[in-house]
């Protein structure tokens, strides 16, 4: 597989030849990967909702597809599985492309600003941006997947091939998955379901007034894992200095002083909610501030590369056909594709739940072609974790409000346009650098563009149809931007919206956010990640830490140089992951029949802390041991 990054192009041979017609595109692939597609949505969209990260699901699809097609139904089709991860992965892009946007609508309707959305709407934009976004990735493919093989990695995608090149250890692989699932459904159903034990341990600080806390969840630790030492240690950096330094400034110095958006003064409200009320009216304005000017940074940083990039793509389009003679090389036809994205602006124009004119519609598609081929290559140079797609929806929408404001659609309706706009941006941008890396798994592997392509829309279909009535019932079950479900980006992105078309922002608190940001850019940190962490309540923060501590442990023991991305550990935790996004799911369906009081025993049998911490405990034991597992292999 290495040697073969090094060939170019034109002399790469994948997997499995381009003359073979092995079993790709079949019912079970299909069905499997739309199931996949479905419930690595839903998990995704409840975790970001929770600690405002996702992460990919083109492994952990891959493994399951391999445990089911080769284990249970004694199947050896590469392809298949291949298409189950490329289905299923688009599920998990759409997702986190909707949830950065798409929850103001429903902080919007809680205040009386705007009507309810409905699920027909939310699913309708899901689908525009969803299917755009494939449809502008199609003409790219042969100029960055081909043409720059060798030049472009595409981590995630080649990872993944890697993973279904390793298939005769798909069983014991799928078996980690599952593992995880389970341990991570049992927890959440006695913390959350049956509320046997506390979801947090904190402590206070009263010298210090403040706390420390952590809460009790696998799949913050399973995020920690995933992410590693480092990007766990800069958002860790980021709560110390939130719960650490700001709020006992703010608490120390405040005393009787009222600040805005505060109603009492800082004293009191410190007496009588402690340092969780602190965060809530103060903190968080600052946390937004550093994660806008973090993602607007980010975006700067690399608008050369940006600009160089976006230029190749469209030179390597124009000089290249879209289709070839042998399967490896045929995507879907252009014609169609072009009719595909005229339908869409032309829906766009007619919609009600896009408000916007043909002018709107012209600027969407032109900012969505912009940033899909951008993130399309920014994912193929730095992974799809460093892609500055908050940073493409923080300027969008930015450009949106301000148009609309200008033109003189202000009020609910020009900040219903701009979310509307920026949703479909965001959704774009996110898959097609999902489309990106799974067609670069399925070059190495030599899959077939055309029905690669065509399993990306079906996973994006099954996603938007999916993702409404997802967000419709965790609104009602918790609501956003509460303690269960802080929808950090959205929250973001509704006081971008509201400050430019209101001007009604504590701007002050803001901009020490932004020069905060200035700061640690300034000394070499990543911006983003310690954002996030001032953003969020430290007790999310803690425990993400503890998973990547674990990471680092186990990673200092096995070999140096070897490969841990698609190890047992990683596998677990995707697992976990899945498990508590989906149990998460069930209970707020439970919640809204009214039956989450039945099964409640936290009247009758409550362990407390030291419950708590016990089972904090033994989910590290399980992550360590599944890890440690890697360590043994190499």
């Amino acid at each position: 597989m290495e040697q073969n990054k090094e060939l170019k192009a034109e002399e790469f041979k994948p997997y499995v030849p381009a003359d073979s017609n092995a079993p790709e595109f079949t019912i079970t692939s299909v069905i499997m990967g739309i199931i996949l597609a479905v419930v690595f949505g839903a998990a995704n969209a409840y975790l970001g909702l929770r600690v405002g990260m996702t992460v990919s699901a083109s492994i952990p699809a891959a493994v399951i597809s391999m445990g089911v097609i080769r284990m249970i139904m004694r199947k050896n089709s590469i392809l298949e599985n291949n298409m189950v991860q490329t289905i299923g992965s688009a599920g998990e892009s759409l997702a986190a492309g909707a949830i950065f946007t798409m929850p103001v609508l429903f902080l919007w309707s809680n205040e009386g600003v705007v009507e309810s959305p409905d699920i027909i709407s939310i699913s309708v934009l899901a689908l525009l941006g969803g299917v755009l976004g494939v449809l502008f990735m199609v003409p790219l493919r042969n100029a960055l997947i081909v043409k720059e093989h060798g030049i472009l990695p595409y981590p995630e995608g080649t990872a993944c091939a890697e993973v279904l090149l390793a298939g005769e250890e798909g069983g014991a692989s799928a078996k980690s998955v599952f593992a995880g699932m389970g341990l991570a459904a049992l927890v959440k159903f006695v913390v959350d379901g049956i509320k046997a034990i506390p979801g947090v341990i904190a402590i206070p600080i009263k010298g210090l007034k403040t706390e420390l806390s952590a809460e009790v969840y696998p799949a913050l630790i399973g995020v920690g894992y995933i992410c590693g030492a480092r990007i766990s240690s800069y958002m860790l950096a980021g709560g110390v200095l939130g719960w650490f330094v700001l709020i006992p400034a703010i608490v120390v110095f405040g005393g009787d002083t009222i600040l805005y958006p505060g109603t009492e003064s800082i004293a009191s409200i410190y007496e009588s909610s402690g340092a969780g009320a602190i965060w809530s009216n103060y903190i968080r304005y600052i946390g937004a501030g550093m994660v806008a000017a973090g993602g607007i940074i980010s975006l700067i940083k690399t608008m050369p590369l940006i600009i160089r990039t976006f230029t190749e793509a469209i030179k390597g389009m124009k000089s290249s056909g879209s289709a070839g003679d042998r399967r490896t090389d045929t995507d879907l036809p252009l014609k169609a594709v072009v009719i595909g994205i005229i339908a869409i602006i032309l829906l766009i124009c007619i919609l009600p739940v896009v408000p916007v004119s043909i002018a709107g519609a012209l600027m969407i598609a032109v900012l969505g072609f912009f940033f899909g081929a951008v993130s399309s290559r920014m994912v193929g140079l730095v992974g799809s974790s460093n892609n500055p797609v908050s940073g493409m929806t923080i300027a969008t929408l930015l450009f949106a409000t301000l148009i609309f404001k200008l033109t003189g659609k202000a009020g609910p309706e020009g900040m219903v346009a701009s979310i509307a706009v920026g949703s479909i941006i965001c959704i774009v941008a996110a898959m097609a650098g999902d489309t990106s890396q799974d067609l670069k798994t399925g070059f190495l592997l030599g899959a077939t563009p055309k029905k690669q392509q065509i399993g990306e829309l079906i996973g994006a279909v099954a996603a938007a149809l999916a993702i409404g009535g997802v967000l419709i019932l965790l609104d009602k079950a918790w609501g956003f931007g509460t303690k269960e479900l802080a929808a950090p980006q959205a929250t973001l992105m509704k006081m971008i919206v509201e400050g430019v078309m209101n001007g009604n922002l504590p701007w002050a608190l803001v901009f020490i956010g932004v020069f905060i940001a200035i700061v640690v850019e300034i000394l070499g940190i990543p911006v983003l990640p310690v954002a996030i962490g001032l953003y969020l309540p430290l007790e999310l923060s803690a425990t993400i830490m503890i998973g990547g501590a674990i990471r680092w442990v186990i990673d200092r023991k096995k070999a140096e140089g070897t490969d841990t991305e698609a190890g047992t550990g990683v596998l677990f935790c995707s697992g976990m992951i899945a498990g508590e996004g989906l149990v998460g799911i069930i209970l707020a369906l439970v919640a809204v029949l009214g039956l989450d009081s039945i099964i409640d025993i936290s009247g009758t049998v409550n362990l407390g802390i030291i419950g708590s911490a016990v089972c904090l405990l033994a989910i590290v034991w399980f992550v360590y041991r599944t890890g440690k597992r890697d360590s043994v292999k190499h």
